[in-house]
C-alpha cells in the first residue's frame, strides 16, 4: 500500500489527540484515496462505533460508500440505517436525506 505524506501528518496528529474524530475520519478517506478501502472501511466503523463523544455524522455515508465498493450491501445498508437515525437524532436532516437517498439507490 502506498503511503502519503497526508497519512503520516494525521497519524502524527492522532498520536497528540487520538479521540479527534475529524483527523480519524480524514486519515480514514485518505485510505480511500490510495486505493485501501478495506482500512479505509476499517477506520470509518471504528469511528462509527466509538464509545466517545456524538456520533460523526458524514462518517456514516462514507461508510456505506465503500462499503458498496467492497461489495459489502447488507453491512452497507445497516450502516446507512444508522447514520439516517444518528443524523435525525442530531436534528441534521440534509445528512438524514443524503443518507436516504443513497440507501434508496442501493435497496
Amino acid at each position: 500500500m502506498k503511503r502519503t505524506p497526508r497519512m503520516e501528518q494525521l497519524e502524527d496528529l492522532l498520536r497528540q489527540d487520538p479521540d479527534d474524530p475529524f483527523l480519524r475520519y480524514g486519515l480514514a478517506l485518505e485510505y480511500a484515496s490510495v486505493g485501501d478501502d478495506d482500512t479505509c472501511a476499517r477506520m470509518l466503523l471504528e469511528l462509527i462505533a466509538r464509545p466517545a463523544g456524538p456520533p460523526y455524522i458524514p462518517a456514516y455515508l462514507q461508510a456505506g460508500q465503500v462499503l458498496i465498493r467492497l461489495e459489502r450491501y447488507e453491512e452497507a445498508r445497516e450502516v446507512l440505517r444508522q447514520g439516517i437515525e444518528a443524523a435525525q437524532a442530531a436534528g441534521d436532516p440534509h445528512a438524514a436525506g443524503e443518507m436516504q437517498g443513497f440507501l434508496d439507490s442501493i435497496t
